[in-house]
């Protein structure tokens, strides 16, 4: 096909497997992504979805306790008013359950589902460089080809399930948050062990022991937690967030993690003790992540970041009532906020019920899974199930997942072997036409996702309408630009406390044998906005364009 039928729409009909776009994934990327290609640019586009369901990452989370950490009402699309203004949330922070119905509503309003094929998982994707297409084959055995593929498959999608010893054996039964069944689980007179203390585990914790004869929780790191302080929406609080919805989502957009609020430009370092402490217990009792936001340099000074460690682990030490247990829980291996901060509700309190154990597996370390429970170096636990709240393969794990190989079919894994390499996590040298929404190298995981997808799809979408007009054929990262953004990356990475967290799944720490690398770009999501406008300003500097 010659570059100037490729830059017009074809007239007659075409196979199903002939397109404009594959897209892969239907969350909040894979449906934004199709709406804009398909209703903005006229293209024939087709979303492969592993699921049953729309709802991307929330689609399989469904794990008890399962809500999102940013509020309701900016965890959401901004890209049109009527959407948000027919919809209202019913409380500060989403349940999983609430956050399908919304991507559901989103799907119907859009009239989506059509171009969309359900239980169709990608086992492979490459791309043909005589024609100028990607294909990709499902379980199934269908082919689709496109002229983009883009991949929309999430940051946090790819279940980390650890490789425990004598898991076949167990005779109970056992899940993974990630991998959450559709039923309800019932754990009434049910001896339950928890294996995790990151963001799920410290969700599902309090709602399982609640439930539970004995939870018996299962811990490696001990983690920072902020209470949610969460509860309905009042119908005025709705009426005046919809009336100042303009400025919330300009104020979203310009913040440095996507966030409708600012970062206190003042040191926790020059005030008062008094006044820090004043501060602090304010942005506790208001609660959830504007807690980060109390000082300019909690993320950029240990001093001042001591501060805000020492105030949170002041306030485990009041909440468990146990001291010995309460100091298991009290985090001293890295600064507040290098790991994702959690949010939660009554995470800590729960340690003070009769039917709750807190075992330390960093001093008495997991030997295996028995036919009748868990055995650590220092003792065995029946258990009854066993739940896996051991994250993800992040950033990275989601799109290895399945074979991707580019020009002259070098698998993606290679390229990656010694950790993910991308230009503005957008697209990686050697696979043209490949996009990746929040790809490892873009701001993601460490802001309000959606307004971090929004800024991918729209950038992607204009970037294929350019080539469109200009009769270009194929992009691609160059590799110069490549080298160029990831030793930026690591920049922005160093110039804060983030990798101190030597076990965090920022840094692939989580899962063994993955390389140590800072996969999320941390010099924030509005530099970042900026940077990515500026390059397509300029004729989409570091790329390779040819038609």
């Amino acid at each position: 096909m010659s570059s100037a039928q490729a830059s017009t729409i074809e007239a007659a009909p075409r196979p199903a497997t002939d397109l404009d776009a594959l897209v892969i994934g239907a969350g909040f990327a894979g449906l934004y992504q199709l709406h804009m290609l398909r209703d903005k640019l006229g293209l024939a586009v087709q979303v492969l979805e592993a699921g049953d369901g729309v709802g991307g990452t929330w689609y399989w989370n469904r794990y008890p306790g399962a809500r999102c950490d940013s509020e309701s009402y900016y965890y959401s699309f901004s890209f049109s008013d009527e959407l948000q203004q027919e919809w209202s949330w019913s409380e500060r922070y989403p349940e999983h359950h609430e956050i399908r119905r919304y991507l559901n509503s989103m799907a119907d309003k859009f009239k989506l589902r059509p171009d969309i094929h359900f239980n169709t998982r990608v086992t492979r994707a490459w791309y043909d460089e005589d024609a100028k297409l990607w294909h990709a084959e499902t379980e199934q055995g269908a082919r689709f080809s496109a002229r983009f593929l883009i991949t929309a498959v999430g940051c946090l999608s790819s279940a980390n399930i650890p490789k425990i010893p004598g898991l076949e054996r167990f005779k109970g039964d056992w899940y993974h948050t990630g991998r959450w069944p559709h039923e309800p689980v019932d754990f009434s007179g049910k001896r339950v062990g928890l294996i995790g203390t990151g963001s799920t585990g410290i969700q599902a914790t309090p709602v399982v022991a609640a439930q539970a004869a004995h939870l018996t929780v299962f811990q490696r790191t001990a983690n920072y937690s902020i209470p949610a302080r969460n509860g309905p929406m009042r119908p005025d609080e709705v009426a005046k967030i919809k009336a100042g919805y303009a400025a919330i989502r300009d104020l979203a957009r310009t913040s440095a993690n996507g966030h409708p609020f600012l970062v206190n430009q003042v040191s926790a370092l020059a005030v008062s003790p008094e006044e820090r402490l004043a501060q602090y217990e304010a942005a506790w009792e208001t609660g959830g992540l504007r807690f980060r936001a109390s000082f300019m340099d909690l993320l950029t000074s240990k001093e001042a970041n001591d501060t805000a460690s020492e105030f949170i682990r002041a306030k485990i030490r009041g909440i468990v009532e146990d001291p010995e247990v309460a100091e298991r829980l009290t985090p001293k291996d890295h600064p507040f906020a290098t790991k994702r901060p959690p949010v939660d509700s009554h995470y800590f309190e729960t340690f003070n019920r009769d039917n709750v154990t807190l075992v330390d597996i960093k001093a008495t370390p997991i030997l295996e899974i028995t036919p009748d429970g868990l055995r650590t170096s220092e003792a065995e636990y029946p258990l009854d199930i066993i739940i896996f709240a051991t994250g993800f393969d992040a950033m990275t794990g989601p799109l290895l997942a399945f074979d991707i190989r580019g020009r002259a079919g070098v698998p993606l894994k290679e390229a990656w072997a010694a950790g993910p390499r991308t230009y503005l996590g957008l697209q990686v040298a050697e696979f043209p036409n490949l996009f990746t929404i929040t790809g490892p190298g873009s701001p993601s995981v460490l802001t309000n996702m959606p307004v971090a997808i929004e800024q991918h799809v729209e950038w992607i979408t204009d970037c294929i309408r350019h080539m469109r007009e200009a009769g270009i054929t194929t992009i691609e990262a160059d590799p110069v630009a490549v080298d160029e953004w990831v030793a930026h990356v690591n920049d922005a990475a160093n110039a804060t406390l983030l990798p101190m967290a030597n076990s965090s799944w920022y840094l692939g720490a989580n899962v063994p044998g993955k390389p140590r690398v800072f996969m999320p770009y941390a010099g924030g999501m509005a530099r970042y906005a900026r940077r990515c406008a500026e390059v397509a300003a300029h004729g989409y500097e570091g790329f390779v364009l040819r038609r």
